[in-house]
């Protein structure tokens, strides 16, 4: 018994060894890149006209957050990103689920699926400031047809990969479509959602800031078309760096809130 208590401790020790030194590493990777971009700078290296530099960039983010209203586009494109996000989950589920419900339905709009899915986003993006107009509207239903039809076809495929004998098995206990779909699908296929909504709230911030680029007046894709458009090189790499971190910081909330649903469904793993 002493032992095996031995050997689980180890293993633990082991696993909180390489957490840290994962870390450890990424924070040391991020040093090294910023330090090494400040000292290039400034010993003219690179042209810091073009290229900037971390002391530059923090001024700036100082500057515009007082004096440009910075809070505030940072808080335009974080809500459309999201609001798209919701919405493109909420469709993309309802599609499915009637795709799943409607086998004729699902072979009729296949091919169509696969087109719109292929289709560039960005040239909808005209089209769509011509039939809505430059508005907000225009710039979410941007961000979702990035993501939209990607996840409906990836909902869709996992219902289908479910285990076809658990399925029978509630029909054989006169069970429903509903009770199959809520008892066996749905539960199967919530590590695929999650899944899926982490790399959906990458694609909607990139519809986000296509469409900030067209149809926009402010939002950080705002500032980063109008920033190079000025030579404002500032400006485009501080809103860079900010749509880095707002994308690192969604998909980490994705990821805590998959660890908790897990611990949730299955406390001893």
């Amino acid at each position: 018994m002493a032992t095996t208590l031995t050997t689980q401790e180890r293993y633990l020790k082991s696993v909180r060894r390489t957490q840290n030194i994962v870390r450890i590493s990424r924070i040391l990777l991020c040093i090294l890149f910023l330090s090494t971009w400040e000292f290039c700078a400034h010993f003219q290296i690179i042209n810091s006209f073009i290229f900037s530099s971390p002391s530059k960039i923090a001024r700036c983010f100082q500057d515009m957050l007082f004096h440009q209203n910075l809070a505030g586009h940072i808080g335009i494109t974080l809500f459309e990103t999201l609001l798209s996000f919701l919405l493109v989950i909420g469709i993309s589920l309802v599609f499915a689920i009637l795709l799943w419900y409607s086998q004729t339905l699902s072979k009729i709009l296949e091919p169509y699926m696969v087109m719109l899915n292929s289709l560039p986003k960005s040239a909808l993006a005209p089209l769509l400031i011509v039939w809505l107009g430059a508005n907000y509207k225009t710039i979410i239903l941007t961000g979702m047809s990035v993501a939209v039809f990607g996840s409906i076809m990836s909902l869709y495929t996992g219902f289908m990969e479910v285990d076809p004998e658990k399925i029978k098995l509630i029909y054989t206990l006169n069970g429903t479509n509903r009770d199959a779909f809520f008892k066996v699908i749905l539960p199967a296929n919530i590590p695929n959602l999650f899944s899926i909504m982490k790399v959906n709230i990458g694609l909607c911030l990139v519809g986000v800031i296509i469409g900030e680029f067209i149809a926009a007046r402010q939002g950080l894709g705002y500032l980063i078309i109008y920033g190079s458009q000025v030579f404002k090189m500032d400006w485009v790499i501080l809103s860079i760096l900010i749509l880095c971190v707002i994308a690192m910081g969604l998909y980490f909330l994705l990821d805590r809130l998959e660890r908790i649903y897990h611990k949730k469904s299955c406390p001893s793993c």
